[in-house]
């Protein structure tokens, strides 16, 4: 393994190490020997994957006139997914380890030789494969590829015992096709306009890696964006444009970010135009987001499966027409990965070494901590008390912490993230009504009266 290899290796570790510490991620069903590819998020994971589902929420959403959230369930008619192809076609190419019968996807194993197998048929991947004499992980014989479809599939029960078959949704797309006519008759929106959705999706990944990265279930933040087709391209670089100014929104820098054109041949079965954003984990340059054009594909099947017309009437003309489509989507536990691995820094504070997470102040899990500097004298914990009860009614996100040493309390609050720490000590008794505020990223320390603490701490967190 080359050092470069080895040290992003030990990024991602530190990180996943830093993770179950502090309460961001545990490992799924931990106690009885986990599940591959499923991850719990802790306390913390939850504050920072909802501070971003928000703030994502906040500018895509929010913000505008032309945007319509929906929350559609998981389970949905099985001819949902026979009509936009995924029943048929949603598939990864595997290969089994002959010996053990461990499955890999077989793309990876040749990523990982140097080889790119965008656009090469499963016969073309044996082929590679047999010919770079490429083994699993365990060193053995690697079966032939073939076609293993992603989707996890259940059934309803009915009391007579006729059961349905349905399918976990491998996307949340579907669910804002299909409620296209809802929004249509409730709303009567003008094009165009988009319908948002923030869901759980599950997809029976061959071969979970990279931490919370690649995963079985996961969630996706992400539009249908309805146009006229002759719009589509100048509709395609504005939300190209809106998805880039989006990972500057999470302090992401320009070299953080790479756009990927997909080629002909390699795109998804409905897009005419893809572009991928991948971000700079510690494992690669890997995908965060995409944007795509997805024409008038979903909207025709749906119409010719159901029956149903989801064409749309130009008030304007009273013309009819079934409207294209523009999807930028986003991984939500892949944004807070890249956070996380992002805020990622080892430094030297007071001549000793130091970890901490530089993640935003709009996006820390915590805030504010408050401490009594010793937690043994009652008068101190008092007014810290009353210190903290102040400032959480005003920011929400902040905590009450008096377990360990001054400096054991500033190491553990670094390592969550939290951008200030607020000491109470003998002097704001005694003396100046006033208190000592850390600075995270810094470490620098001032003193801030109570009365101005609350507008102080505003202007820092800028909210």
């Amino acid at each position: 393994m080359s050092k470069l290899k080895e040290e992003k290796n030990d990024v991602m570790e530190k990180v996943v190490a830093l993770c179950k510490r502090r309460g961001f991620v545990y490992p799924g069903s931990e106690i009885y020997g986990g599940l591959a590819g499923t991850w719990d998020y802790g306390p913390y994971g939850v504050a920072l994957k909802k501070n971003i589902e928000n703030l994502w929420w906040k500018f895509f959403v929010d913000s505008r006139e032309d945007m319509y959230g929906i929350d559609s369930a998981i389970l949905m008619n099985s001819k949902v997914w026979e009509a936009s192809g995924h029943v048929g076609g949603f598939s990864d190419p595997l290969v089994s380890d002959k010996k053990t019968k461990k499955r890999f996807r077989a793309d990876h194993l040749l990523e990982e030789a140097g080889v790119n197998p965008s656009g090469m048929t499963l016969e073309q991947m044996g082929q590679k494969i047999s010919e770079l004499k490429i083994k699993s992980p365990d060193g053995n014989e690697l079966s032939t590829p073939q076609q293993f479809n992603m989707m996890f599939k259940t059934s309803i029960g009915s009391v007579d015992g006729s059961d349905t078959t349905v399918y976990l949704r491998p996307e949340t797309a579907q669910g804002m096709f299909v409620n296209f006519k809802n929004i249509i008759d409730s709303f009567h929106p003008k094009l165009p306009f988009g319908i948002a959705q923030i869901g759980r999706n599950f997809r029976n990944e061959i071969a979970p890696r990279d931490f919370i990265f690649r995963v079985r279930e996961l969630e996706i933040m992400e539009f249908e964006y309805f146009i006229k087709e002759a719009e589509w391209k100048e509709k395609f670089e504005y939300w190209q444009e809106q998805m880039k100014a989006w990972f500057t929104a999470l302090g992401f820098a320009k070299d953080d970010i790479r756009e990927i054109e997909i080629p002909d041949g390699e795109r998804a079965h409905y897009s005419k135009r893809t572009i991928d954003f991948h971000f700079k984990y510690p494992h690669k340059f890997d995908e965060i987001g995409g944007l795509a054009y997805r024409t008038d594909f979903d909207l025709n099947n749906h119409i010719k499966s159901s029956g149903v017309d989801l064409s749309y009437l130009d008030p304007s003309d009273n013309t009819k027409s079934v409207p294209h489509v523009l999807e930028p989507t986003f991984g939500l536990g892949r944004h807070v990965l890249a956070v996380l691995t992002k805020a990622y820094t080892e430094d030297e504070l007071g001549g000793e070494p130091r970890v901490f997470l530089k993640i935003p102040a709009n996006l820390a899990p915590i805030k504010i901590a408050v401490f009594p500097l010793l937690k043994n004298k009652p008068e101190l914990v008092a007014k810290a008390r009353e210190v903290f009860v102040t400032i959480k009614k005003e920011f929400g996100a902040v905590l009450f912490d008096d377990n360990g040493n001054i400096g054991k309390r500033y190491r553990r609050q670094d390592e969550i993230g939290t951008p200030f720490c607020v000491t109470v000590d003998f002097d704001t008794i005694e003396k100046d009504q006033a208190v000592t505020v850390r600075d995270r990223d810094a470490g620098k320390q001032e003193r801030v009266g109570i009365a101005e603490l609350s507008q102080f701490l505003e202007n820092k967190l800028n909210v």
